[in-house]
């Protein structure tokens, strides 16, 4: 695997890898064992769009690895404006050991990884969201959760985090049910793709199909960075999708909620769901910063025997 651009590169095989190598890395730094198994290796951050997460984990990660970031802005770069993506590609290729993109464009990610002879590493794009998903099974894989069996409601939009928890839950062998607006439904070829694999997936347009019987409810907010001129319609066509009390309350009584933050409190979910003890958003927050050092260490060749 020379580089992550979707949960599609993955195998299940190398996926539970990853779990397992995440959760070493983190027992180890918990420990306190401050190994430096990538020093004098450095990761270029390129965001288009602005973060917390992303930024932190990515920085903070490569850091806890003995290593560097680099972090670009958009402004700061111009990506197909004041520079090409083939030419900051190979450029970076000759300074760096890894790059991380924050993107709006998924072609931007995969033209940097078609051009760069270094690692390239999806932070996010507008059609995937490929370590955010890595963290949420990662999350409930070290609760003990029987990912094969679990049933994983998504409530909201089917964008690209939910496109990356699609792909994700196919590969551990999880159902999955959808339920999103009309004309809001996933990829259809994303879809297909799931099926493919030997996916379990449902797309419904009820709320309360979804989250009946669930093991997990999962939302996201309804109008994502570039989306701010449909704030109303959307917010219009989500209103019956909200992650409430009472929609949690056709769920198992042990669902555990999730969502990958930021919220928009009020609106996808309540105060109550989001701060109750039912969340888990916390723990999958936090574990971006341990699943991506699994992968930043996978891709920069890093060696447990340094770690």
């Amino acid at each position: 695997m020379k580089d992550l651009l979707s949960v599609g590169d993955l195998s299940r095989e190398r996926l539970f890898r990853l779990f397992t190598l995440a959760a070493d890395l983190k027992q180890r730094w918990k420990a306190g064992r401050r190994a430096a198994p990538l020093a004098g290796r450095s990761l270029a951050l390129i965001f288009e769009k602005p973060s917390l997460r992303t930024r932190v984990t990515f920085e903070v990660g490569i850091v806890q690895l003995g290593g560097r970031a680099v972090y670009l802005s958009g402004n700061e770069i111009g990506l197909g404006t004041r520079e090409t993506v083939p030419d900051v590609a190979r450029n970076l290729s000759r300074w760096v050991d890894g790059i991380a993109a924050r993107v709006f464009a998924h072609a931007t990610v995969q033209g940097l990884a078609t051009h760069a002879s270094i690692p390239v590493i999806n932070g996010l794009s507008d059609f995937e969201h490929p370590c955010q998903a890595l963290a949420d099974y990662f999350t409930l894989w070290e609760r003990g959760v029987d990912l094969a069996s679990m049933r994983m409601a998504w409530i909201g939009d089917g964008n690209n985090v939910c496109h990356s928890m699609m792909l994700a839950g196919a590969l551990v062998g999880a159902s999955m049910v959808v339920a999103c607006p009309p004309g809001y439904e996933p990829d259809a070829g994303v879809q297909a793709q799931v099926r493919a694999l030997g996916g379990r997936l449902q797309v419904t347009t009820d709320a309360r199909e979804a989250a009946t019987g669930a093991d997990v409810l999962y939302t996201d907010v309804w109008v994502s960075m570039g989306q701010e001129a449909e704030r109303e319609k959307r917010r219009e066509a989500f209103s019956r999708y909200q992650l409430s009390e009472r929609l949690l309350g056709f769920a198992k009584p042990s669902a555990l909620v999730m969502h990958c933050l930021p919220a928009h409190r009020g609106e996808e979910i309540t105060d109550a769901v989001l701060d109750g003890p039912r969340s888990i958003v916390l723990d999958q927050s936090e574990n971006r910063l341990h699943a991506q050092k699994a992968v930043i260490f996978e891709l920069l060749g890093g060696s447990l025997d340094d770690a």
